[in-house]
This record gives C-alpha cells, sequence and structure tokens, in this order.
C-alpha cells in the first residue's frame, strides 16, 4: 500500500515535520512493503492562490496547470492521503487550504451532471492529523472541533466522495511534551492500512 503524506509547516525542525516522520515510521512499521511520499508544501514551494488559470478550470475552460496536474497525479498513485498541519484560527493553514482549492478541482474530484454533483474520488482514503496548541476542553466548549470536522472532514472531503477514515486533533502541543503527540502519530501510522 501507498501514501502519500501532505505536510505544512515552513520549518522543517517543527513538530509537525516530526508527526509526519513518526506516521511514516510506523506505516514502515507495519508492513515493510508498505510504502510512503512526504510532500512537503513549503520545500517543493507549492504556489497555493487560487489564480486565472483555476478558475478557467473551474470553468471547464482549460486543461488544470502542470503544477496541479502533479498534484492529481501524486493522489492517483496513492492508496490513502494523509494530511499533517498545525491548527492555525481552528482550521488548518492557508498552503494546504491553497493546495484543496487547487489540486481538488472540478473535472478531477467532483463534476456536476445537471443539478446533481458527481463525487469523483470514492477509492481515496483520507487521514487528517492536526496539530492544535490549545486543550482538548477549548475545542469542546466553543464546538472548534464539530466545526472543523464539518468544514474539513464533509465540507471538503465528503464532497468529492473521499472516506476520511481517521480525523485526529493532537492537543496541548505547545505545553505538553512533544513524545505524546510523537508516539500518537506513529500509532496512527501503524494503523494506517488496517
Amino acid at each position: 500500500m501507498h501514501a502519500l503524506i501532505v505536510v505544512d509547516h515552513d520549518d522543517p525542525r517543527s513538530l509537525t515535520h516530526g508527526l509526519a516522520q513518526q506516521i511514516a515510521k510506523g506505516l514502515s512499521e507495519s508492513d515493510p512493503s508498505n510504502t510512503f511520499e512526504i510532500a512537503d508544501l513549503h520545500a517543493e514551494a507549492f504556489d497555493p492562490r487560487f489564480g486565472v488559470a483555476d478558475w478557467a478550470v473551474h470553468h471547464r475552460e482549460s486543461a488544470p496547470p502542470a503544477d496541479v496536474l502533479a498534484e492529481h497525479a501524486r493522489i492517483d498513485r496513492a492508496d490513502a492521503l494523509v494530511l499533517v498541519y498545525p491548527v492555525f484560527w481552528w482550521s488548518m493553514p492557508a498552503m494546504l487550504k491553497g493546495w484543496i482549492d487547487r489540486v481538488f478541482s472540478n473535472g478531477w474530484a467532483y463534476d456536476f451532471d445537471g443539478d446533481k454533483t458527481l463525487k469523483k474520488l470514492g477509492r481515496l482514503r483520507v487521514h487528517l492529523v492536526a496539530l492544535g496548541g490549545a486543550d482538548a476542553r477549548t475545542y469542546e466548549r466553543h464546538g472548534y472541533g464539530a466545526a472543523m470536522k464539518i468544514q474539513i472532514d464533509h465540507g471538503v472531503f465528503d464532497y468529492c466522495g473521499a472516506t476520511v477514515t481517521s480525523s485526529a486533533l493532537l492537543v496541548e502541543s505547545e505545553s505538553s511534551d512533544p513524545a505524546m503527540q510523537l508516539r500518537a502519530a506513529r500509532e496512527i501510522g501503524l494503523g494506517l492500512f488496517r
């Protein structure tokens, strides 16, 4: 099995990158034949800005740009898509949001048949790993965790037909021992293809 692990953090020494590495480690430990690719959006300088060319794709006036086609190919090769990111203002950072905006495009991720939306990513299994600085009570008290699930799990991936197999919110990243989150990430990797 093959996983595409997409990470959004500009510092390669960050806990977010550490989580991605631990997920990959767990995945390899679970079955040595498993493979993975880590897509570091910052290191690869992915352009998250939805521009004129992306509007043309959305309106079915042109084919996707080369950078978007390359991302389509990476996702098409994967049995699982894993997104690893810090929580910014109760959602994902702009780079990852822009990656989704551009890559999960009309015609590839979804399409329309009259009034009906055609979900085109039914084979894709998605795992979300969000790293939050606040504690679990804050997310629950204000409904942030539920809002993130509605917005990301349902609003993005269900819209395209992809199944969110797991959605982990690793909290207290600013105040707890990072070993706790790193162990949780390894466990996510171990269970990725169970």
